[in-house]
């Protein structure tokens, strides 16, 4: 069964039963999302580990959130119970912050996933305090499609560059995260959170205008990255929302290039 990279609550309701539900609340200070899942979820919803289900570990060169291998990320899903034909719906608390990471890189591989609008705070029914756990079942190992993700080495081929997080950051004005501040020299500003209205995506042709005053027509046309590979997910699945087409991801973003001596622009300007 295909699904929108976006659904409702009142879609997700009728999902129930028939989809996987997955919680990947995390957070930047480095409380636990673990700890969250259990004090109340959606009833049925698996929580799965950011740092460890979607990610390999971070290394000097490789960025803060690598992608795991295929091998890796197989193996994870086999033990949260997500199968290659299940349907995935994925939330946190966040507004998609996390979440959109493993919707992302589950609609890559041909996988039906979509992420939760408005997640946990969009769900108005009962919550669940005990783990549920969907059994263990075999998935195959899916290799990475090559078209989907770019390297640093590649990032010039970019016809649009887009950087998804917050302004302040892009300037370079702080950067409470990695080694140096700034942005990647021809990249434009799109903070994820512009893709939000009062908690909710904006409407598909909102996005669509807010895209294009970037110069997006193609999203096949554009590389988005952040800090590590996350949040750019949610402009990538914004894009793909609107009707623009599917982007690519610079896993390694700016925890990877700016550990290294790549040239880095400030300012409001892409430099």
């Amino acid at each position: 069964m295909s699904i929108a990279p976006i659904v409702t609550a009142g879609q997700l309701e009728g999902l129930i039963g028939s989809a996987v539900i997955c919680d990947v609340r995390w957070y930047l200070d480095g409380s636990s999302g673990h700890e969250a899942y259990l004090r109340g979820h959606i009833p049925g919803a698996v929580f799965v580990d950011l740092d460890n289900d979607l990610a390999a570990s971070p290394g000097p060169g490789d960025g803060r959130h690598p992608l795991p291998s295929p091998e890796a990320f197989a193996a994870s899903l086999g033990l949260l119970g997500i199968g290659p034909d299940d349907t995935v719906v994925v939330y946190d608390d966040s507004g998609g912050l996390s979440a959109a990471r493993m919707v992302w890189m589950l609609r890559v591989l041909g996988q039906s996933a979509a992420l939760l609008d408005g997640g946990l705070n969009a769900w108005t029914g009962a919550l669940q305090a005990e783990t549920a756990v969907q059994g263990l079942v075999e998935c195959p190992v899916r290799p990475w499609p090559e078209g989907s993700f770019v390297e640093a080495d590649d990032m010039d081929g970019a016809e649009v560059l887009l950087d998804a997080r917050s302004a302040e950051r892009y300037r370079g004005d702080s950067e409470p995260m990695d080694s140096r501040p700034g942005h990647v020299p021809g990249a434009l500003n799109a903070p994820f959170s512009q893709n939000m209205s009062n908690g909710r995506f904006r409407s598909a042709d909102d996005l669509a205008s807010h895209y294009s005053a970037l110069g997006v027509a193609d999203a096949t046309d554009v590389v988005v990255y952040c800090g590590s590979g996350v949040s750019a997910c949610h402009d990538l699945l914004a894009m793909e929302h609107s009707g623009l087409g599917r982007g690519r991801l610079y896993v390694g973003s700016w925890s990877q290039w700016s550990a290294t001596d790549r040239p880095a622009a400030s300012g409001p300007e892409p430099g």
